[in-house]
């Protein structure tokens, strides 16, 4: 077995290979590039590496070699680091954590899995150059004596006073070009995103699993199809409470001398992932709390002990779970009515 230690530049890099007992029967330092060439010339062997960029897409290649590929958290590898780090030492903890029987392993990613995350993270980064632009906008006209309430459409209602009618006058003749130049951005955005959407619809038409998904209640096609690029293949996770920990969405423990204490939830995983599902959540719970549904039942009475917040994202684990259920099965997501 081989561990390798992908960089995101251009350093050298020391693969390991042990042999079944652990034993160090390889050492040479190379770069990224002849790592693929160095593999086509080694008989079939298990691969360790740590989930980093570029990590899927030398696994793929290393698969078509004959290679088995270990996809490991880097944050897994750390406890296996004797000392000082280094690299030579990273290699090492790599081949060894690789051979621990509770390894939990990353799987590989296809190139149509990272083109739908890419084109979530595009999206993602322009809604926050979007809501920049607003905040921007909002500060130059408090300045000059113009409050604007909350919300999008408020604020391009105000703009639209300001530039195209006499009301602009209020504005100097070089803010009124600036602020119209902030709102064609504005709009630029707003049509870049709206692009994005309508492809993330189509996708929602089509994939089996992302129109599945979409029948639960608080997942559109934006969530769906995160959710599948992200998940790839469910049988990865034993259960669903796998997948809401993975998304971190599960209570963080804090237990010594045997009292266990719960703080939060743990936040791990992908960020995007867990905040697109809280807010779907969010945005479902007052109907689901309304509904004769053994969901909605479950909903009230946690409201009745819990603040809306907690139940929020209680509700966002649930429909992890439900993800996982609906994924595993191939089935769609039917509310259960309470029993009279």
């Amino acid at each position: 077995m081989h561990g390798f230690q992908p960089a995101n530049g251009n350093g050298s890099r020391p693969p390991r290979g042990t042999d079944a007992s652990g034993r160090v029967v390889l050492r040479r330092r190379m770069r990224r590039e002849t790592v693929i060439a160095f593999g086509a010339k080694l008989p079939g062997c298990i691969v360790a590496m740590e989930a980093c960029c570029g990590a899927h897409h030398m696994g793929r290649v290393l698969v078509e070699q004959g290679h088995a590929v270990r996809l490991m958290s880097p944050e897994y590898v750390r406890p296996y680091v004797k000392a000082q780090k280094n690299d030579d030492r990273d290699a090492e903890a790599i081949a060894e954590a690789a051979t621990r029987p509770t390894m939990r392993f990353v799987a590989l990613k296809s190139e149509a899995q990272l083109d739908v995350q890419t084109l979530h993270r595009v999206r993602d980064q322009l809604v926050g150059e979007r809501t920049a632009l607003m905040n921007q906008v909002r500060a130059i006209l408090l300045e000059r004596g113009h409050v604007v309430a909350q919300g999008r459409a408020k604020l391009a209602a105000c703009l639209t006073a300001l530039l195209d009618t006499v009301a602009g006058s209020t504005l100097t003749p070089r803010m009124r070009t600036l602020v119209a130049e902030v709102r064609e951005r504005w709009q630029f955005l707003d049509r870049r995103i709206a692009a994005l959407d309508a492809e993330f619809d189509e996708q929602a038409r089509t994939d089996e699993n992302a129109r599945r998904l979409t029948t639960v209640p608080g997942i559109g096609a934006l969530n769906a199809t995160a959710l599948v690029a992200a998940i790839g293949d469910v049988a990865t996770f034993a259960r669903g409470r796998d997948l809401a920990a993975w998304l971190g969405l599960v209570p963080r423990q804090v237990t010594t001398g045997g009292k266990p204490r719960l703080v939060g939830i743990t936040k791990r995983g992908s960020k995007y992932l867990r905040k697109t599902l809280i807010q779907g959540a969010r945005a479902a719970m007052p109907t689901l709390r309304q509904g004769d549904t053994r969901l909605g039942q479950w909903l009230r009475g946690l409201l009745a002990r819990a603040h809306a917040n907690t139940a929020v994202v209680a509700l966002a684990a649930k429909m992890a779970r439900i993800v996982w259920a609906l994924l595993r099965h191939g089935r769609v997501y039917e509310a259960t009515a309470v029993a009279a």
